[in-house]
């Protein structure tokens, strides 16, 4: 099969998120960023430049860097404490935990290179536990953009929001999907493709490829809506029980184990409000291999065609 012609340019979400934190930051003297010697990764060059006293790199000490954050909070600063979000997450829980989530610390935690992002750099340095680690904490939003306008927008929302968050950003490039403009709401999903016979759900870097599934079975003469379900916690029930409902099968997709994550978090709501046939597509309890992204997604059955092929065996269980 030809490639298109003109594929659709793909954005680094990194970028949109340093841009919008620098454009916020010049708005509001309160915003801090705290990393852990990861200027470069976190795309913070551009805000070290412009506010050289408002950036914190602690060095590779995550766990010291998440008290940082919390400690710039209680002193009336906005911190956006940035780091790879394997070590972010796994090695400083204990601290997101008690400094952030426990204390409602009005931190923002910025997951850089989520998923399996760093996939040459092997299992050490793939994020695929983070959605079930973070969701479970109160008071702690788990926010995951699906492209560069979204990112922008939750970077937005987040600063004026009122308490903790965490955002799981990729650097995997991926196109637009969202119109520019876009407003972030917490919670609420965004119908990206109406239908009638199985639903898929994504956030993040798989959301294209389930727009891609989608038109993959519409030529099959398969008729599936799409959901871009980018807040992870609180989760937009009253979407998913209509999708139960409206459509009688949903397939979840993501860059993350199949336990605990956000095909977890929609069979929760489904199970106890509208059960129907669901099939959870992610990395199936195993460490991945060295690879990249890409290769690794496909590896693990979300190539577009392999969701297709998925939602179209559920169909035959209605």
């Amino acid at each position: 099969m030809n490639a298109p012609i003109n594929p659709p340019k793909l954005y680094d979400c990194r970028d949109a998120f340093a841009a919008t934190l620098e454009r916020l930051a010049a708005e509001n003297e309160t915003i801090v960023a705290v990393c852990n010697d990861s200027v470069g990764s976190s795309k913070l060059g551009g805000f070290k430049s412009k506010f050289p006293d408002r950036l914190v790199n602690v060095g590779i000490a995550e766990q010291n860097m998440v008290g940082v954050g919390a400690g710039l909070a209680n002193g009336g600063r906005l911190p956006f404490v940035c780091a790879a979000a394997p070590f972010l997450t796994g090695r400083s829980l204990e601290q997101i935990k008690a400094d952030i989530s426990y204390s409602n610390a009005n931190v923002k935690l910025v997951g850089i290179s989520s998923g399996m992002a760093y996939g040459e750099l092997g299992p050490t340095h793939h994020s695929i536990e983070d959605f079930a680690w973070t969701r479970v904490l109160p008071n702690l939003p788990v926010i995951a953009p699906c492209d560069r306008i979204e990112t922008a927008a939750a970077v937005a929302w987040a600063a004026t929001y009122d308490g903790p968050c965490f955002l799981r950003l990729s650097r995997v490039g991926v196109p637009d999907l969202l119109p520019e403009g876009h407003k972030f709401e917490l919670g609420k999903a965004n119908l990206l493709r109406q239908g009638s016979q199985v639903t898929l759900i994504a956030n993040g870097t798989l959301t294209h490829r389930i727009l891609k599934a989608a038109e993959i079975l519409a030529g099959r003469g398969i008729d599936a809506r799409v959901l871009n379900l980018a807040t992870v916690r609180p989760i937009d029930e009253e979407a998913i029980i209509a999708a139960a409902k409206e459509t009688g099968a949903i397939v979840t997709a993501e860059e993350h184990s199949i336990f605990g994550g956000l095909g977890s978090a929609v069979a929760e709501v489904v199970v106890d409000n509208a059960p129907v046939p669901m099939k959870r597509l992610g990395v199936p309890g195993v460490y991945a291999p060295t690879g990249s992204a890409e290769f690794l997604l496909d590896e693990f059955g979300m190539a577009p065609s392999a969701i297709a092929d998925a939602a179209e065996s559920l169909i035959r269980r209605k």
